[in-house]
């Protein structure tokens, strides 16, 4: 019998995830709230995030979450869990599994967490949060899966391509036969901290792109800081022990690629909204969500403590948290000195 799923949290991803899963094998999703788990196992239909696609009448939704687990542990095999929260939730979660985990009885599972970002208060990427709270629990084994994607086109079954990485094989055959098939390509590979750091990064950039678009600086403008935050990008990446290759990925350039021009991009939308004129604070009283608002500070300390220079995130922590007008921070950027390209994207020694 092919192994459960569980996927945990029913934001617009991890229902978009748990769709595709369910359309494979038994699935089930668990929704922190009560009243929206039962409105999705009535309606089939994420409401909040996903309003007017249609769920797979398959797929088992739950609030409880000792229940979500069973289901994934009841059937031959090893589980596989998706964490589908964001990096501000992921510590909580993984603290919830750490105390029911070692009760169900199983020999071993594979977590497998979303999430694209830095944690605020300590700066840790997401593997470095789900070590810390899971490295005492036996028999877990634990990846990253990323890859541009818009939640909404992969719950509406248009194709997309994935990477899952972590250094145990089983795990990233796990999540391929979970995922993969359809419009749904699910690619495997080893370097987790690569995989992350193009997550977390990609949404600065989005947003350095968004503000650009905002003043209208065109099309040129947004060339470069997609290269050039591609640069940033790498050396962040190679200093915390990246694979340089895997940022010309799926998780690196393609991720990029689509936050920074893709209209259902909220990173880019923030910057929009910034480069015309809106303050950040009325931004997010509106209720938006970007993860590259809650990672910029993070990521630029992270990159400070290494010695790393990242001068576009540098420039979007500027105007998000320090009053900086925007324009006054492109001509920052723009009279930096002249150097060359290359040596930029030079692997250290």
């Amino acid at each position: 019998m092919a192994p459960r799923v569980a996927v945990l949290g029913a934001g617009s991803w991890g229902t978009a995830l748990a769709a595709t899963a369910a359309r494979k094998r038994p699935t089930v999703l668990w929704a922190r709230q009560a009243a929206q788990a039962a409105d999705m196992a009535t309606s089939h239909e994420n409401a909040r995030y996903l309003p007017g696609v249609s769920l797979p009448a398959a797929l088992e939704i739950t609030a409880d979450l000792d229940a979500a687990l069973a289901h994934a542990a009841g059937a031959g095999g090893t589980p596989l869990l998706i964490l589908g929260v964001p990096v501000a939730g992921l510590e909580s979660l993984c603290t919830a599994l750490a105390e029911r985990l070692p009760a169900l009885g199983c020999p071993a599972y594979h977590v497998v967490w979303t999430c694209k970002g830095f944690d605020e208060a300590r700066g840790r990427l997401p593997h470095e949060v789900a070590r810390d709270v899971l490295a005492g629990v036996p028999s877990v084994s634990m990846g990253v899966l990323s890859g541009p994607s818009f939640a909404r086109e992969v719950a509406q079954g248009l194709p997309v391509g994935l990477t899952v990485a972590s250094a145990d094989t089983r795990l990233c055959e796990a999540a391929t036969a979970a995922l993969h098939g359809g419009a749904v390509r699910v690619y495997a590979g080893a370097d987790i901290v690569g995989v992350e750091v193009g997550g977390a990064m990609k949404n600065i950039i989005a947003i350095a792109c968004g503000v650009s678009d905002g003043l209208m600086l065109g099309t040129n403008a947004r060339a470069a800081l997609i290269t050039r935050g591609l640069a940033e990008m790498t050396r962040l990446g190679v200093a915390l022990g990246a694979r340089p290759e895997t940022f010309a990925g799926l998780t690196g350039l393609g991720d990029l690629v689509l936050t920074a021009t893709g209209e259902l991009s909220r990173n880019r939308r923030v910057g929009l909204d910034i480069g015309a004129g809106r303050k950040l604070a009325d931004i997010l009283a509106d209720g938006m969500t970007a993860e590259g608002v809650r990672a910029a500070r993070a990521a630029l300390a992270r990159a400070s403590s290494l010695n790393v220079d990242l001068p576009i995130t540098a420039a979007v922590c500027a105007v998000l948290f320090d009053g900086v007008a925007p324009m006054t921070a492109v001509s920052t950027l723009l009279a930096r000195d002249a150097r060359p390209e290359s040596g930029d994207l030079r692997v250290p020694d």
